[in-house]
């Protein structure tokens, strides 16, 4: 499986983004999938995971102002950013796995995008 995250940019605190990540290879509809970000000098950290069934879980600090969701039949998967603030500053990632279960750990996941930045200015 071949992901492809898309979607960051520099905006203004408050303002929104959505992230798309586009799935390639195979279909992912089984998979669970998952959004990451690192910021400058820190480890990457979980932000949210929807599974098959479309059950979502979030990081607390993202709860009510991100959503995860997914189009199977566009193998895509989106993360909508809104109320955004400058420490959702970083690298997003994209990641999946066949294990279709709740994950929030980096080693829950076989399969990643490469990064899109997003940058919140205050």
């Amino acid at each position: 499986v071949q992901l492809q995250a898309s979607g960051g940019g520099l905006v203004q605190a408050g303002d929104s983004l959505r992230l798309s990540c586009i799935a390639s290879g195979r279909t992912i509809n089984d998979y669970v999938m998952g959004w990451f970000r690192q910021a400058p000098g820190k480890e990457r950290e979980f932000v949210a995971t929807i599974l098959s069934s479309n059950s979502t879980y979030y990081f607390s600090s993202v709860k009510g102002r991100f959503t995860i969701s997914r189009d199977n039949a566009k193998n895509t998967v989106y993360l909508q950013m809104n109320s955004l603030k400058p420490e959702d500053t970083g690298v997003y990632y994209c990641a999946g796995d066949s294990r279709d279960k709740i994950a929030t750990l980096v080693l829950d996941y076989d399969y990643w995008g490469r990064g899109t930045q997003v940058t919140v200015s205050s």
